[in-house]
């Protein structure tokens, strides 16, 4: 299985962000059974960050992956410098290509290009 950072960072992220919340729970529930109040602190958790997990996990968005050039020269105009190259999308599949990198300008306008036909 491989594991998309962007995806990964952000399932990170959300993770500390439950702990306050868990934590807040917990003590309003602290007069309870320390088993039972944490039990209800999870599920409750479960209920809030299942629809932000669904999103971190589905979203389109997130599951571009882009490789990096520092030193190249752009496919479309020619230009040295920094290039991109976007290496699997929503249909789009890359990775056993030759490489075409692009500049910023014309990487932003391949980008919008592979948008409108949905590719990505």
């Amino acid at each position: 299985m491989k594991i998309n950072p962007k995806r990964y960072g952000l399932y990170l992220f959300r993770w500390q962000l439950s702990t306050p919340i868990l934590a807040g729970v917990l003590f309003v529930l602290s007069d309870m059974d320390k088993f039972l109040s944490t039990v209800i602190a999870n599920l409750i958790g479960g209920f809030i960050f299942f629809w932000i997990d669904q999103i971190i996990f589905t979203s389109d968005s997130l599951s571009i992956q882009w490789e990096v050039q520092d030193q190249s020269y752009c496919t479309d105009c020619g230009k040295q410098g920094r290039g991109y190259r976007i290496v699997k999308a929503k249909t789009y599949d890359r990775v056993n290509s030759v490489p075409e990198f692009r500049c910023e300008i014309c990487s932003e306008k391949k980008t919008q290009e592979l948008k409108e036909k949905g590719v990505i």
